[in-house]
């Protein structure tokens, strides 16, 4: 497993990044089967350390978690913990899928666009109707059946997902409604 850790204006010493690959070693092992890549990033947020964690697992799926404490090593067990309480949730589910799956999902790349807001005053007409594009990065669409999407999106904590339909070509979207419920969008 490729472990990449590291610190936004704060230096990692030896013994954390020992810690932090032992742990998550030790947690992805009970859960994951097999993991492809752990990223654990370290920053400070005023008079607190932050972790957040991010696990690929040969699913395809992605578990995310993010913690704050005083101390980084408390911070990077709260992260692990929370790290930990997701995987449980969905042990038995990702195992299903693990061995229903021979082969590691299928992703198909696509554009992602950050937009700037509309500073106008809501009144007025804008000048223009093309929003201004801020940032333009790379993503990924993952192949997934409707369950393993809503997993997936739970386990990232993500309002919505936007996934294929496993032997599908059109894009489908999980997403969380105000109600509590899970929304889908499969267009015919």
């Amino acid at each position: 497993m490729l472990y990449q850790i590291t610190g936004k204006h704060i230096d990692i010493g030896d013994a954390l990044q020992t810690h932090v690959k032992t742990e998550m070693g030790e947690m992805l092992e009970k859960y994951a089967g097999r993991p492809t890549d752990a990223n654990v990033v370290f920053s400070k947020s005023g008079h607190e350390f932050v972790c957040e964690a991010t696990v690929h697992l040969s699913t395809g799926l992605t578990a995310q978690a993010k913690a704050n404490a005083t101390e980084i090593y408390a911070a990077f067990d709260g992260c692990a913990e929370k790290m930990d309480k997701q995987l449980r949730r969905y042990k038995r589910r990702l195992k299903d899928h693990h061995r229903d799956r021979s082969e590691p999902v299928e992703l198909m790349g696509a554009s992602s666009y950050i937009l700037a807001p509309d500073k106008d005053d809501v009144e007025s007409e804008p000048d223009t109707l093309q929003p201004i594009i801020i940032a333009e990065m790379e993503t990924r669409i993952p192949s997934l059946s409707v369950g393993e999407a809503v997993m997936q999106m739970e386990i990232a904590g993500a309002p919505v997902l936007v996934f294929r339909k496993e032997g599908k070509n059109g894009l489908n979207v999980v997403y969380r409604r105000e109600d509590g419920n899970i929304g889908w969008i499969d267009p015919n």
